[in-house]
């Protein structure tokens, strides 16, 4: 089987930074896309940032010049750096991975449990 965990969310004041981690470990042949999405209460699920496995990047307007996605190849992991961050960006945030378990298998998306952020203002 295949999982993903976060760490890294918490309590922190507005202007402050947190590094949101995501690991995948299980039975992995490739993984292409990795990503985060963050739903707060009442809202709905919205995408935050995307890194393909060439590097490329994505990030919702929200976030840019902001939030930095990276990924760590030989460790399955992503990680979102946000600085700056508003009382806005509250909310539980989810990683995902394209991932294919075998050579023989499609490539399907994982999701992690997902990680609260609060910040307070």
């Amino acid at each position: 089987q295949v999982q993903l965990v976060e760490s890294g969310g918490g309590l922190v004041q507005a202007g402050g930074s947190l590094r949101l981690s995501c690991a995948a470990s299980g039975t992995i042949f490739a993984i292409n896309v990795m990503g985060w999405y963050r739903q707060a209460p009442g809202k709905q699920r919205e995408l935050v940032a995307t890194i393909g496995s060439g590097g490329g990047t994505n990030y919702a307007d929200s976030v840019k010049d902001r939030f930095t996605i990276s990924r760590d190849n030989a460790k399955n992991t992503v990680y979102l750096q946000m600085n700056s961050l508003k009382p806005e960006d509250t909310a539980v945030y989810y990683c995902t991975a394209e991932l294919q378990r075998t050579r023989w298998n499609r490539p399907r998306d994982y999701w992690g449990q997902g990680t609260q952020v609060t910040v307070s203002s």
